[in-house]
């Protein structure tokens, strides 16, 4: 696990680095996430995050087999909250999280970049939920964060019958938010951050919370959610430079937030 940054520390960029075993999941690998999503969090100047791996063969290949083939059950018990920590260390991130998505990416690799707010994926791009094929189920927020994205059809399709789809296929049917030419996932989201991070930061990430928490409320509720969120950017200096530079016709200069002027 990699934890890099872009164009000035605007963007960082957590790379998935187990190319030898197509970056599953081990017990170590979750902890190192949930340690770079920690650090990354700590830094004021992260405007967006991308997730990438290091190979262009495999996102990520899910929970890591060989090691739990040496588990008691027990052991597999005891490894659960390790897992789960790692997939809301990177739901925690209050920048958004853009997920490049390059070969394969099934089980906790899919769950992984259902966990970010953007997917990327290029055309060799493979995705899947198979954990019943082996007599589990998906345990990194796949039932739930498939079926919040995609609708409850596609998600009991890819999880009862655990079968892989191709990148075409999941972005026509909205698991795949931007498909690209192979070799051009990274890229791409890196883009797509910049994209982001050329926004006002606290506007941004204020917008992010209302799309988090308010995907689960009643519509009532979900406004009252929105309506904080208009408040926490409108008190921002950040809305005051904005408007200065639309009217001057310029690009906004974003500081760090503080009360509006």
């Amino acid at each position: 696990m990699r934890l890099e940054h872009h164009h000035g520390g605007m963007v960082a960029e957590l790379v998935l680095d187990r190319p030898g075993a197509l970056n599953a999941l081990s017990s170590a690998m979750a902890d190192q996430l949930v340690a770079a999503c920690g650090e990354l969090s700590r830094e004021p100047a992260v405007r967006a995050a991308v997730v990438s791996s290091s190979s262009e063969r495999a996102f990520c290949a899910g929970a890591d087999l060989k090691e739990r083939a040496r588990m008691s059950d027990a052991e597999l018990v005891a490894q659960r909250p390790v897992m789960r920590a790692a997939f809301e260390a990177v739901r925690a991130i209050e920048a958004p999280v853009i997920a490049a998505v390059a070969g394969y990416a099934l089980g906790g690799g899919l769950e992984l970049a259902l966990s970010c707010d953007l997917i990327v994926a290029d055309e060799t791009a493979e995705l899947g939920l198979p954990e019943v094929a082996v007599g589990l189920v998906p345990g990194g927020g796949g039932t739930q964060l498939l079926s919040r994205r995609a609708g409850p059809g596609l998600a009991a399709d890819l999880i009862l019958t655990a079968r892989r789809m191709a990148a075409a296929e999941a972005h026509r049917l909205g698991l795949v938010d931007r498909l690209v030419g192979a070799g051009g996932a990274r890229s791409a989201a890196l883009q797509l951050a910049m994209e982001v991070a050329a926004n006002s930061p606290t506007a941004v990430k204020a917008a992010k919370r209302a799309l988090r928490l308010g995907a689960d409320a009643g519509l009532p509720a979900a406004l009252e959610v929105e309506d904080a969120a208009w408040r926490a950017a409108a008190a921002s200096a950040e809305r005051a430079e904005g408007i200065r530079a639309f009217a001057e016709k310029r690009r906004p200069s974003w500081r760090p937030a503080g009360p509006a002027g």
